[in-house]
């Protein structure tokens, strides 16, 4: 077991399993189809981002290093939280970016009984230590515990 400690952006405890992309996350490519047609897994929708195309985002510990794309990017975050279809957490390797901020900031005041905890600046050691499978708990204080 390995533990990071890095700055949190949205408050909360978890322990999920791990996907990790070492791509930039485009939130608006990734998620939009699932959200819009239903899909109860939520398939990564982004054919740029091989690491995580195709893959079931929803209760899973998105580990990366920075959001991408479109300026709706935080409006998609909140939206799947509103619907219930949201990663466990987010964990970044760097600093998280204006909108995924917001839209992570959004859906923890606004969205009852969703709890999404984001934290950041968990540095380039951590991304390169995390593998897709691997468990990952974070802590309210933003430690990262992974095993």
């Amino acid at each position: 077991m390995k533990v990071f400690k890095g700055r949190v952006v949205t408050p909360g405890e978890v322990t999920a399993e791990a996907v990790v992309t070492h791509e930039g996350f485009n939130t608006l490519a990734s998620l939009q189809m699932a959200l819009q047609f239903g899909d109860k897994e939520v398939k990564c929708g982004d054919q740029n981002n091989s690491e995580l195309h195709g893959k079931p985002l929803i209760g899973k510990a998105l580990c990366l290093p920075q959001t991408i794309g479109s300026t709706t990017g935080g409006l998609v975050l909140y939206c799947a939280c509103a619907m219930k279809k949201n990663p466990a957490c987010m964990l970044f390797s760097g600093h998280i970016d204006s909108l995924a901020a917001a839209g992570a900031v959004l859906a923890d005041v606004w969205v009852e009984g969703v709890t999404m905890p984001v934290v950041d600046s968990l540095g380039d050691e951590f991304l390169n230590y995390v593998k897709d499978g691997m468990k990952v708990t974070v802590k309210p204080d933003g430690e990262v515990c992974v095993e």
